[in-house]
């Protein structure tokens, strides 16, 4: 659950913050009470949060979401970026802190020059936020001018960071300083540049971004801690500057750093890093945890309250981590069996073991509970279906999308209130959660700011409300970033939710928050498909109709403008059997078994061997023909042929293309050892898997919230097989981050 790379949560006050898995999302600024001002002091470097295991957020290079899983993180100060992705684990923790309360009048979306916002980064007292074009804004304090408007003037409304309009992928905001990684993989830093935290090979604090000397490409993620920053290189090497007065920069001295340094003994064969306040840590690829830094709550975990300034080893983990996250004075790792072990501070019990006791090795977290068969992750929150179709929901929860009628967050699976059997699939969007009955009705609740809950209201739920005029007659649903969409028995398809980029379909930019009619497909309709802010129909004479956001051409009518009705798909009037739509790229199944995409091509996953986007439907490289089933990813795409094999293309950061490589791939390549055999294929946003035909199930890509199904949270780069499931499947699906399987008796496991 923690490819959300990069994630914190926003909170001017937080003193430290969990480890927390991953799930999908672009979420706007949350309401949060609590005093805004705990670190005034810009000369106390900011606190630290969270740390996320590695990746480009947008390897697309493109708008509107950051990060090839659609996640969006929250960073808080001395952390890395924030994008719109929660985390699904929240603790709330520090002297006196407790869990702010969600005032249902207080709607997040109240702020409208935020709405276009997807990723956010707390400083020590400014903010910045990136928008979906890629371009970074901040506001708040700026003596150091860590707003970045060449000014040191202070701004209570957001302001443009000179030189950078676009092309960001993260943002990650210290204690006076900012950082932003660049989609080239480089790296920029402004403001507070005391202790040499911006890495230009001075101390002088700047006023407009400037480049990190060394960093000009190559790095895959960013995170800022007190008064210091590291990077990971995209060759799983670690490298820090800024201050290293406890030795923080793991270079073998307390020297502080204008320019990068290489921590010794880490060159290579890391997978994550997390900088706290004044110490940092590594996962290494072997699942193993080293420390550095200040150790003075044993933070460090290696037993000692002694501070290092090379890399130790924390205590009984050599091996089966699968992350870590770093908070203020303590460490969180999650391991591959599925526990949370952690370390260091534990004043208000951040450490989840039941004590406020400090402690110097790992120990492991308490509460964890058993009996979930299916999981489907939201931003910031699990959810799962029983096997007696209940469904049961943990995790961050404060607009009630756990449905247990509290905004309390949990650490344990509760009952999803109303909803303890009857239920035939779950859906887990940003900060809202749905369910498919076995009757074809609609509930949803949780976070309904659009309207997402399709009730009729923009309030958030705390238990599961009917989705209004959808009690019947639906036989499909698809849900997107923001907005959900049905097709109904009578071949017509409405919608319900955000609209601002015209994804309902209407006519409008309204979001609603009951469902609408599409116009011009009350009928015809068989199939439909929904991106981010995009959706598509397939009509019943073959033909392709979009409409909604169209940046990269997703809709396929040769232009880029986004459009509030359905379009027809240039080249595609006829001829097609099935649609399927990733994050902001398309892509159809010819008749004649050939495969076409267009949008969004920055990992190649259009297969046609460019990196270039296309607004009109262009060939599969050898994929003309012999094609029968296809399934699109977050930004890769795969295809199932008629001899049973499956080829794959795009973006393999995870290994989701399984084809033994982390490379991403412009044209199909083979998945290793499924070159006959299958039977249909399933892709989430980082993961993939197929059904043979002898009916088991095999999964690459992704596994940090263990949907691969082989007991562990290693990413696998080939097929693995799921396990308890070698025959008998009879369907599959894949969720953003979780997996199901139909199972021919009539079963559901997850």
């Amino acid at each position: 659950m923690w490819k959300q790379r990069i994630l914190t949560l926003i909170m001017v006050i937080v003193l430290a913050l969990p480890v927390v898995p991953v799930a999908a999302g672009k979420a706007p600024l949350a309401a949060i009470s609590g005093p805004a001002d705990f670190w005034a002091d810009e000369d106390v470097p900011g606190s630290a949060g969270e740390a996320t295991p590695p990746w480009p957020r947008d390897p697309s290079g493109i708008g509107p979401v950051p990060d090839p899983a659609g996640r969006v993180t929250w960073r808080g100060f001395g952390l890395s970026s924030a994008t719109a992705d929660l985390p699904e684990r929240m603790d709330w923790v520090g002297p006196g802190l407790s869990p702010p309360t969600p005032d249902p009048t207080v709607h997040p979306l109240s702020l409208p020059p935020l709405e276009d916002i997807i990723a956010i980064a707390a400083g020590g007292n400014h903010t910045c936020a990136l928008t979906r074009d890629g371009g970074v804004k901040c506001w708040g304090a700026n003596r150091s001018g860590q707003l970045g408007d060449g000014t040191t003037t202070d701004r209570n409304t957001p302001v443009d960071v000179v030189g950078l309009p676009s092309g960001v992928l993260t943002i990650a905001a210290g204690s006076g300083h900012t950082c932003a990684l660049t989609s080239g993989g480089g790296v920029k830093c402004w403001g507070d540049n005391r202790y040499g935290q911006l890495g230009d090979g001075t101390t002088t604090n700047r006023l407009t971004p400037v480049d990190v000397v060394g960093l000009s490409s190559g790095i895959a993620a960013i995170d800022a801690g007190g008064g210091h920053t590291c990077a990971l290189t995209s060759g799983g090497g670690v490298k820090c500057w800024g201050d290293n007065r406890y030795g923080q920069l793991g270079d073998g001295t307390t020297t502080g750093r204008s320019m990068p340094v290489d921590v010794v003994g880490l060159s290579g064969g890391v997978a994550a890093i997390a900088a706290g306040y004044t110490h940092t840590c590594a996962l290494t690829s072997g699942g193993g945890v080293r420390c550095w830094g200040a150790n003075s709550s044993g933070q460090l975990g290696d037993g000692t309250t002694t501070g290092r300034s090379t890399p130790v080893d924390v205590v009984g983990l050599s091996g089966g981590v699968a992350a870590i996250a770093a908070g203020y004075t303590h460490t969180c790792a999650l391991t591959s069996g599925g526990g949370v072990r952690c370390w260091g501070s534990n004043g208000s019990g951040q450490l989840g073991d039941g004590t406020t006791t400090n402690r110097l090795t790992p120990v492991n977290v308490t509460g964890l509970s058993s009996g979930v068969i299916a999981i489907a992750a939201g931003n910031a929150h699990t959810c799962a279906r029983t096997s007696g179709g209940g469904v049961k929901c943990w995790g961050f929860n404060l607009y009630g999308q756990l449905g247990d009628g509290t905004t309390t967050s949990r650490s344990t699976p509760v009952n999803v209130v109303g909803l303890s059997s009857g239920i035939a699939a779950i859906a887990a969007g940003e900060y809202h959660t749905c369910a498919l009955t076995s009757d074809s009705r609609v509930k949803c609740w949780g976070y309904n700011e659009p309207g997402q809950l399709g009730n009729g209201e923009m309030v958030y739920r705390t238990t599961p409300v009917d989705v209004v005029g959808l009690s019947s007659g639906v036989i499909a649903i698809a849900a997107g970033g923001w907005h959900t969409c049905a097709l109904t028995s009578g071949g017509g398809v409405r919608c319900w939710g955000d609209n601002r980029y015209g994804q309902l379909g209407d006519g409008t930019t309204t979001s609603r928050t009951t469902p609408v009619n599409v116009l011009g497909l009350s009928s015809g309709v068989i199939a439909i498909a929904a991106g981010r802010y995009h959706t598509c129909a397939l009509t019943s004479g073959g033909g392709v109709r979009c409409w909604g956001f169209n940046g990269s051409g997703q809709l396929g009518d040769g232009t880029a403008t986004n459009r509030l009705t359905p379009v027809n798909v240039v080249g595609l009037s006829s001829g097609v059997v099935a649609i399927a739509a990733g994050n902001d790229h398309t892509c159809a199944r010819t008749s004649g078994g050939g495969v076409k995409c267009w949008g969004s091509n920055g990992s190649g996953q259009l297969g046609d061997g460019t990196t270039t986007y296309r607004l009109t439907p262009v060939n599969v490289v050898g994929l003309s023909s012999g094609v029968i089933a296809i399934a699109t990813g977050g930004w890769h795409t795969c295809a199932l042929t008629s001899s049973g094999g499956v080829r794959c293309w795009g973006f393999n950061l995870f290994g989701q293309l399984g084809d033994g490589t982390t490379t991403s791939r412009s044209t199909p390549v083979n998945v290793v050892g499924l070159s006959s055999g299958v039977a249909a294929i399933a892709a989430g946003e980082l993961h993939t898997c197929a059904r043979t035909t002898t009916g088991g199930v095999r999964c690459w890509g992704d596994n940090s919230s263990g949907q691969l199904g082989d007991g562990t949270t290693t990413d696998r780069s080939i097929p693995v097989n799921v396990v308890g499931l070698s025959s008998g499947v009879a369907a599959i699906a894949a969720g953003s981050y979780h997996t199901c399987a139909l199972i021919s008796g009539g079963g559901v496991r997850c």
